[in-house]
């Protein structure tokens, strides 16, 4: 892991961490180095890793403790979502700025969803969800429709996303069975280029990278930038 992650930070910082590492273990001092003081980059800097799910009809893109990417980007900003809309950009992936947004959550996510759909309103999305999430976003006040899951009959959602009417999908699930009965809508989201994540976090980084998607970004010299600082 460490092959990965130490080049990644050394280019945040603008040191070669492995050549401090190095120097350090044939006896040189970190002050000699000048290295006592914290370094902190003036830029927000977020790691992407990208995965070959792609490549292989069939498999659920859910990820797991086991190592399954096949590289990593690297994206800079001023702000976290730039940084991490053009992380996103690097990697590949597609972010919809609008059009319609489903969400389903675990019971753990369902406090803290209904501020996600204010927050994709706002960016222009239209919210579709499942029976318990969207009983719990009527009671925050808003007005979403339903639809059904795989399992309690046709029409349900992977029609929906097969029929192209799903272009964001918030999907959270815990314990054996949940993840289960998920993963025919993980597999027709990858297999319809639907942008996706099983994780409110993800969410929130997607709704700040719209955010930044709309402002007035600028491409960046990582030489220039890690010099600078």
């Amino acid at each position: 892991r460490a092959s990965r992650t130490v080049p990644f930070v050394s280019k945040c910082v603008g040191v070669s961490l492995a050549k401090v590492a190095a120097r350090c273990m044939v006896g040189a001092s970190l002050e000699k180095m000048g290295l006592r003081d914290y370094i902190k980059p003036k830029l927000y800097c977020v790691k992407e890793a990208v995965f070959p799910f792609a490549k292989f009809p069939g498999v659920d893109p859910i990820l797991g403790p086991e190592m399954k990417s096949t590289g990593e980007v690297l994206g800079f900003g001023e702000t976290f979502g730039e940084a991490f809309l053009k992380a996103q950009l690097g990697a590949g992936e597609f972010i919809p700025d609008g059009g319609r947004a489903f969400l389903s959550v675990k019971d753990s996510d369902k406090r803290e969803v209904p501020a996600l759909c204010g927050t994709l309103i706002e960016l222009g999305f239209e919210i579709i969800a499942t029976t318990g999430t969207q009983k719990v976003l009527k009671e925050a006040g808003y007005d979403v429709l339903t639809v059904s899951k795989v399992k309690e009959g046709r029409p349900h959602i992977v029609d929906r996303i097969k029929n192209g009417e799903i272009d964001l999908i918030v999907n959270t699930t815990e314990g054996q069975q949940a993840i289960l009965d998920s993963s025919t809508i993980r597999r027709s989201a990858l297999q319809n280029k639907v942008c996706y994540t099983t994780t409110l976090a993800g969410a929130v980084a997607l709704c700040e990278a719209l955010v930044a998607s709309k402002l007035d970004s600028k491409v960046r010299s990582l030489q220039k930038e890690v010099n600078s600082s």
